[in-house]
């Protein structure tokens, strides 16, 4: 009597299970697998460095493997068009940083549609970015670069990370307000460019506090100036670029995490609980800091406004300056 009672409790209970389904499931105990996060630059640069720090941090909350993918090449389009096509399942995380919001302006057939196919999850950290030269050229200050710049228009290569990367930007900004004239030399990522700026092959060049102060440190590199409009802490003696001769001039760089637009909600919100927490621990931010960057943690909301933002800020200088991807 009580037996087809049972049977279609048994039944009901198998029904709603199999309309749950993968998603369901693997919602609840997200992450149930590594995750893969891919860095659209070489090792070896401020992208690398920041992801592999962040990557450390999630594997211990996780419990899971969290691999960086280095994906170098085509200033940053090849990693991150990868990123925007992959599953949007929580599996895949991208390392997102200005040439993201300068991608746009700067590619005539972007692969992907930078604020339709990827989706904000945190800003992670901020810095300046130091206008250096190897110890082997002859200039030690910013308006001595300048005036040897007049002097032999296009006689110095410039190294950047890749085009419209927190490494070219600011270069570029630097000779639309002074007039002067370089040649750039693109990378497919901090690392090479930082060996071949310490060899003397290419100078000056923008680069990141976190890559070049070790060798600022060891003389390997001459600082000029810092991008920012107030010095940094780390690099105390070293004049801003509009202290140095460039008055008005501003940049700061900038790393996320994005994920492919359509990840789940839910997703977003534990990656993005577990990122505040990471940012506030006291060793990331001592190295961080220690390094010249601020860890910064924002809203979803709050990283995508400011990726907005900056692809308009950016994207008027690039076209003012008409500068395009090789």
């Amino acid at each position: 009597m009580h037996f087809p009672v049972f049977m279609r409790t048994i039944v009901l209970l198998v029904t709603v299970l199999g309309m749950l389904g993968p998603t369901g499931a693997s919602a609840a105990q997200y992450p149930a697998r590594s995750i893969r996060f891919i860095v659209p630059f070489a090792p070896g640069g401020t992208n690398d460095i920041i992801a592999r720090l962040v990557a450390v941090k999630l594997h211990e909350a996780f419990g899971q493997p969290v691999v960086v993918d280095n994906r170098g090449g085509g200033g940053g389009v090849i990693g991150i068009d990868l990123a925007a096509k992959a599953a949007p399942d929580g599996y895949t995380l991208l390392m997102a940083n200005l040439n993201l919001a300068t991608n746009p302006a700067l590619v005539k057939k972007l692969p992907y549609d930078t604020l339709g196919d990827l989706s904000a999850v945190s800003l992670l950290a901020t810095s300046p970015v130091v206008l250096a030269v190897a110890p082997s050229v002859p200039i030690r200050s910013v308006r001595e670069l300048i005036a040897y710049a007049q002097a032999n228009p296009g006689k110095l290569t410039y190294a950047t990370s890749g085009i419209g990367s927190n490494t070219h930007i600011p270069m570029e900004l630097l000779i639309s307000m002074t007039g002067i004239k370089m040649v750039p030399v693109h990378y497919k990522g901090g690392g090479p460019a930082m060996i071949d700026l310490i060899g003397g092959r290419v100078s000056p060049a923008f680069t990141t506090i976190l890559s070049v102060l070790p060798h600022i440190q060891a003389q390997r590199v001459r600082a000029l100036a810092v991008s920012t409009t107030r010095r940094s802490p780390v690099l105390p003696d070293v004049p801003t670029v509009a202290e140095a001769g460039v008055p008005g001039y501003a940049f700061t760089g900038w790393w996320g995490m994005a994920v492919p637009a359509r990840t789940p909600r839910t997703v977003i919100t534990t990656l993005n609980a577990e990122l505040a927490k990471i940012l506030a621990q006291k060793d990331v931010r001592e190295k961080l800091i220690g390094q010249g960057a601020d860890p910064e943690h924002t809203s979803p909301e709050q990283f995508g406004a400011f990726i907005r933002s900056e692809t308009q800020k950016w994207g008027k200088v690039i076209r003012d300056a008409n500068i395009q991807a090789e």
